[in-house]
């Protein structure tokens, strides 16, 4: 990576939990908890290699089963480092004793409430400040605290109760949320912590004070992490203007059929069919895009009254440009779904993307949202009605 510094991201996740079972696979807002962590990591585009530390083969075949296999290596955490008293620190020494980099950024898979950009700006905040040795996140609580003075009685300990402040003229004060810390394989080495030397902090947002220690704690965490996910599918959908679609493998679902008279036959789903009308009732104008050319997609285009239809594309890419031009709109304004390798030029610049449940998996890493349903079976009524549901709101 030329000049730039080696860093990476090292996310423990131990098969002992005690008080939530095998609480770091477990399924929380529709996915794996250590997703939430992996997802972060990876969206952030800060690290040259992404590590797994794990004890636990379940667990080990969970990330396994991650889209985006390439970008994450899994390590072993030896039995000593994974116990209810070994510390973290335990298993950063270990992992670092065996790998080069230059900078480590702990991330812990108990605070899913992490984004992407978090980590993206605090390593720029850590990386800008050369005297920093180490720095962590933390979060502001507005909370009056009180603790017990010698006589036995209590007493504030951050404001004055005869000048009691209002709220919105209250600092408050900066607490350690546990979601990531970030310092150097030397200084970790050299002091057995992860936070040494002149320290920093990246503020994080209020509600990110929730970790998942506790079964308490994740009706409220799963709370907040659906009602993240629904604001920001919000944001994709709110303005889509042009719903585009491939046929093979998502209006089809995939198959060669042929007649007795060697005719090419194509299957289509008649509730993807309803959905389009649907979606055009809601005034988002409809596409389809595919490789192939044939009478039957031009028929079913006519009989599903698809005024935009391309057929024979060799570069999808340079058609969504074309496209984009001709009716004035913005890559953020336009929704598709394909299912595979040619669709990825559509799918990397588009607003909102999908894929059925059974697209490649390459597709399927870099998608907003992938079908339950499969292609040819209703998936693509599954993700109009995702977006028509989300403008109704």
């Amino acid at each position: 990576m030329g000049s730039r510094k080696k860093r990476v991201a090292f996310i423990p996740v131990r098969g002992g939990s005690k008080s939530i079972p095998k609480k770091n696979i477990k399924e929380i807002a529709g996915k794996p908890l250590v997703y939430w962590a992996i997802d972060a990591a990876i969206d952030s585009k800060v690290f040259d290699e992404i590590y797994i530390s794990t004890d636990d083969e379940e667990i080990t075949e969970v990330v396994r089963k991650h889209s985006v296999q390439e970008k994450l290596t899994i390590v072993n955490r030896s039995a000593e480092s994974a116990t209810d008293t070994a510390s973290t620190e335990s298993a950063m020494i270990e992992f670092a004793k065996e790998n080069e980099f230059e900078f480590i950024t702990l991330i812990q898979a108990t605070s899913p409430l992490l984004k992407a950009k978090d980590l993206k700006k605090g390593m720029e905040s850590f990386l800008e400040d050369k005297k920093v040795g180490s720095l962590l996140s933390v979060c502001r609580q507005e909370r009056f605290l009180w603790e017990k003075d010698k006589d036995n009685y209590y007493q504030p300990v951050n404001y004055d109760p005869q000048n009691r402040p209002r709220r919105q003229e209250f600092d408050g004060f900066l607490v350690e949320n546990g979601a990531f810390y970030i310092t150097s394989k030397k200084r970790l080495l050299k002091t057995g912590s992860r936070l040494s030397g002149n320290i920093g902090c990246y503020e994080m947002t209020a509600d990110t004070y929730f970790e998942l220690d506790e079964p308490s704690d994740w009706d409220i965490i799963e709370g907040l992490l659906k009602k993240k996910k629904k604001k920001d599918l919000y944001q994709k959908v709110k303005n889509i203007k042009l719903f585009l679609t491939d046929v093979d493998g998502v209006l089809t679902d995939a198959g060669m059929y042929y007649s007795e008279k060697g005719d090419e036959l194509k299957k289509f789903n008649t509730r993807d069919g309803k959905g389009l009308e649907l979606l055009r009732k809601q005034g988002i104008n409809i596409g389809i895009i595919t490789s192939e050319e044939t009478q039957i997609v031009a028929d079913r285009a006519r009989k599903l009254q698809v005024t935009i239809l391309y057929q024979g594309v060799k570069n999808k890419g340079a058609l969504l440009t074309k496209i984009l031009s001709d009716l004035d709109l913005a890559e953020s304004e336009v929704a598709y779904i394909g299912d595979d390798i040619n669709d990825l030029s559509i799918i990397n610049r588009v607003g909102f993307s999908a894929a059925p449940h059974d697209a490649i998996e390459k597709i399927k890493s870099k998608v907003d949202y992938l079908c339950k349903k499969e292609g040819g079976k209703g998936c693509v009524r599954e993700f109009i009605e995702l977006i028509i549901d989300q403008l109704k709101n």
